[in-house]
């Protein structure tokens, strides 16, 4: 089964050969993979549009953990109901990489119905695509039991299911006749190969009365970016829940399209240089692209 193309706001975590780009269990969890065709427009769930992603092997995280309760809630999930937050982590596992392993194969029914249980009138069986490989990276919240009742599930881009690889070689055919909503288990990792430094861009509208930047190519996600303004440093904001945009502020108010930034991965732990840029003249009245990237400096 697939959730089509996707129109809510979806979080991307990239697929690399191998490792896949998602919010982290605390240790490998094992759940139900399903698909989908795309993200929405202009940006998925993390603030990136598709084609700015490292990579389109990417895949959704779950954004509510709510068994049996298929409601929506609101985003960012506050402090108060945090006991409902699921691996999209109210969007501070944007960016990063997911090792999934492609696990047993549902000989019965595997669909989403509320209330059913998975894989019924059936069972779980092995076959020759168990322990296939991808590394990817995206937010589920869709209202359907993959997403609530399945705290482990990850929503997978449709073209990356026949790119998971045993023994170096990818195993081609695993859909559409072999799939069925597999288990797999996954793991967050570091980027895989990285190499270079981070990309900055402003938003679509981004202008000097609201500079709001998305931040990607990261060694290991992003949990925050901080802003140096009049001599100090703050925190920036996120923008809603998506963890990859943040809205800064100039470096003084006679640089009113300056700026420098640091960027805090998923250990909490700067990434050591400090980063400026300045916002384009074609976004002086906004943004019009959903992505603008920009040039910087680092020191």
């Amino acid at each position: 089964m697939h959730k089509g193309v996707v129109s809510r706001l979806t979080a991307v975590v990239t697929l690399a050969q191998g490792l896949l780009a998602v919010p982290a269990a605390a240790a490998p969890g094992t759940g139900n993979a399903t698909y989908f065709a795309g993200l929405g427009s202009p940006y998925g769930g993390c603030g990136l549009p598709q084609a700015a992603l490292d990579s389109q092997n990417f895949v959704a995280l779950n954004e509510f953990d709510t068994p049996v309760d298929h409601g929506w809630h609101q985003r960012p999930i506050p402090a108060s109901m945090s006991n409902i937050i699921d691996s999209f982590d109210n969007g501070h596992d944007c960016g990063r990489y997911v090792q999934v392993t492609i696990g047993d194969y549902c000989t019965g029914t595997n669909d989403d119905a509320s209330g059913q249980p998975f894989c019924r009138n059936g069972s779980w069986v092995s076959d020759k695509y168990d322990g296939a490989t991808l590394t990817m990276l995206d937010s589920c919240a869709d209202s359907n039991a993959w997403c609530r009742d399945d705290p482990n599930n990850l929503d997978l881009a449709q073209n990356s299911l026949n790119l998971f690889a045993k023994a170096g070689q990818p195993v081609g055919d695993l859909r559409p006749n072999h799939w069925s909503n597999r288990h797999i288990s996954w793991q967050f990792v570091p980027a895989p190969g990285y190499a270079g430094d981070i990309r900055v861009g402003f938003v679509q509208s981004a202008q000097p009365y609201r500079p709001v930047v998305a931040i990607s190519h990261l060694p290991n996600g992003i949990h925050g970016v901080q802003y140096y303004s009049n001599g100090a440093w703050h925190a920036a904001p996120m923008d809603s829940d998506m963890g990859q945009d943040h809205q800064i502020a100039p470096t003084s108010t006679s640089q009113g399209t300056q700026y420098q930034i640091r960027a805090i991965d998923a250990s909490d732990a700067t990434l050591g240089r400090a980063y400026q840029f300045s916002l384009p003249p074609s976004c002086a009245d906004g943004c019009g692209l959903a992505y603008t990237a920009v040039p910087y400096t680092t020191s």
